[in-house]
């Protein structure tokens, strides 16, 4: 009984690496969450400068895990990763710290100084690129099986487990961003910006020191040289092609007299150990070309899925970026003497992510169930979907929020710097929606993309999820930057002026709508014609 109460429940080892990436979440949603504020109100960027920025570096966090993994599944074992990566993570976080330390004294003037705010923030994305799926990888290391075909029809158990982790891990992750964006917000916008990066630093530093107080309750998996040696071999591979195609081959002359080739005929054309060298390179070239092309027919099988979850990854930047700028100027009093940071209600997505998860197990499913006759109740691919349509719905809140702020700003005649008679939590709707769509979309991909890739790419796979965000990001950054050069043109203000009664943000959420709306249309599409791995394997998928 014991055992079996066991089998359902999550090790000691995984709950530890939960609460470590809640703190990890905890430091960059401490400096992610509000650098739209500082770049603006410190470095003294435009409202489209500072969302291209915050865009640009969320997107090249996300896209370093889909560089760093083959190098991670090849070459280093994840703990290793995980202990070398936090360093660079930690010195990254202290020197975007000291840039709010110097600029204390000495306010930012020179090109040289956002430079090193730009290079302080790359060390946080080298490091979490490597640390974030190390991290997660590691933490499924410590489930009970680990098999090839984790979904097949015997192996419920295993799924249900996967599930399961997949689910508390983001839970434990929504905690840390829930307490770094309230906690850390309210610290930066009335203590200061130095006291509200160092924290996060502190908190990152106490996180590496738990994660190797654990050492001894992990289960580290031996080594698989068949499956981690093929990126190395692949590499071999190509270089001796290269040298084959260099040298050219070797041809006898047609003028050899008879005795000549009798001579070859007896005598072997090398020796036993340059022959048994060159037949094992070419095993190798073979072996490798054949992993190489299975890889790739692996991430080209789910690149029509990827795509269509680019658009929720661009709306997924949005809180962070206008959303902020939009509270910033609306009424945010709570009493007479409190008011709300703006980056604070960014706390509401987690915040509805924590309190509607477990429903979704308690509530959701057995309805689901009941439906669709289904002993899951969705599929990963429908929960995804369900996410994705609440983006569209979110985003239409939105841009009508939005609409109302304009005509309330303009009727009323407000200046540049004076507040819009309208509340801030006119906005909680479009956040909690987004919350609620994270819930579906988010857990979802981060459970398909483990499941759709074979053992051997199991840190490939997290890193195709968390790419989705990063390329999001640089296209949310490249739409900013071809919107503003259209809507500028002809001395008209741009949708991103800085003068927030001149935007106009409520077309960008109606574009994001209608876009939005068309990659679920072809996801559905691609949905119908995909299959999934086990049943291209097995016959059969559950």
């Amino acid at each position: 009984m014991a055992e079996e109460g066991r089998a359902q429940g999550l090790s000691k080892a995984c709950v530890l690496l939960i609460v470590i990436a809640g703190m990890e979440r905890f430091a960059f949603k401490g400096v992610a969450s509000n650098l739209v504020t500082y770049l603006t109100d410190v470095v003294k960027m435009s409202n489209s400068s500072a969302a291209k920025t915050v865009n640009s570096w969320c997107g090249f966090t996300s896209i370093v895990p889909l560089l760093v993994a083959p190098l991670a599944d090849s070459f280093w074992d994840r703990y290793s990763t995980i202990l070398t990566s936090s360093f660079l993570y930690v010195l990254g976080l202290g020197a975007v710290a000291s840039t709010a330390l110097l600029w204390t004294y000495t306010p930012p003037s020179s090109t040289s100084s956002s430079a090193f705010l730009f290079w302080s923030l790359c060390l946080i994305s080298l490091g979490q690129g490597a640390y974030n799926p190390s991290l997660q990888a590691f933490g499924a290391d410590q489930l009970d099986h680990d098999d090839e075909l984790p979904c097949t029809i015997d192996d419920k158990k295993t799924s249900k487990k996967k599930g399961l982790f997949f689910q508390w891990w983001y839970f434990g992750v929504c905690s840390g961003s829930l307490l770094g964006v309230i906690l850390m917000s309210y610290i930066q916008d009335t203590l200061g910006w130095v006291l509200g990066f160092a924290i996060p630093m502190f908190a990152m530093v106490i996180s590496v020191v738990f994660f190797t107080c654990g050492n001894r309750i992990y289960a580290h998996k031996p080594d698989r040289t068949m499956y981690n040696k093929h990126f190395p071999n692949i590499l071999r591979a190509i270089k001796m092609k290269a040298s084959r195609l260099i040298n050219g081959g070797i041809a006898l002359p047609n003028d050899k007299s008879n005795m000549a080739e009798l001579e070859l005929e007896e005598r072997p054309l090398c020796d036993q150990k340059v022959c048994s060298n060159e037949v094992s390179d070419l095993n190798l070239e073979s072996e490798s070309n054949t992993h190489l092309i299975e890889n790739a027919k692996i991430v080209l099988r789910l690149l029509p899925i990827w795509t269509m979850l680019l658009v929720f990854a661009v709306i997924f930047q949005q809180p962070a970026t206008f959303f902020t700028k939009q509270g910033m100027t609306m009424k945010r009093n709570i009493g007479k003497n409190f008011k709300i940071p703006p980056a604070t209600l960014q706390s509401a997505i987690t915040l509805s992510i924590i309190l509607l998860m477990p429903l979704y197990d308690k509530v959701f499913i057995p309805i689901t169930k009941m439906v669709t006759r289904n002993e899951k109740g969705i599929s990963v691919m429908q929960r995804m979907g369900v996410g994705m349509f609440l983006s569209v719905i979110a985003m239409i809140i939105a841009a009508v929020v939005e609409t109302k702020r304009l005509e309330i700003s303009r009727e009323t005649g407000v200046q540049e710097s004076e507040t819009v008679p309208l509340s801030i939590f006119w906005l909680l709707p479009q956040y909690v929606l987004l919350g609620i769509s994270d819930i579906f979309t988010v857990v979802g991909m981060q459970e398909f993309f483990y499941n759709e890739v074979p053992v051997r790419m199991r840190t490939m796979g997290f890193a195709l999820y968390t790419s989705v965000f990063g390329v999001g990001s640089f296209l949310s950054a490249l739409m900013i930057s071809v919107i503003e050069a259209f809507t500028s043109s002809g001395g008209r203000h741009s949708w991103f002026s800085d003068d927030m009664r001149e935007d106009r943000l409520d077309k960008l959420y109606w574009l994001l709508a209608i876009a939005s709306a068309l990659s679920l249309l072809f996801y559905a599409i691609c949905c119908k014609c995909y299959k999934c791995r086990i049943e291209l394997e097995n016959g059969n998928c559950k």
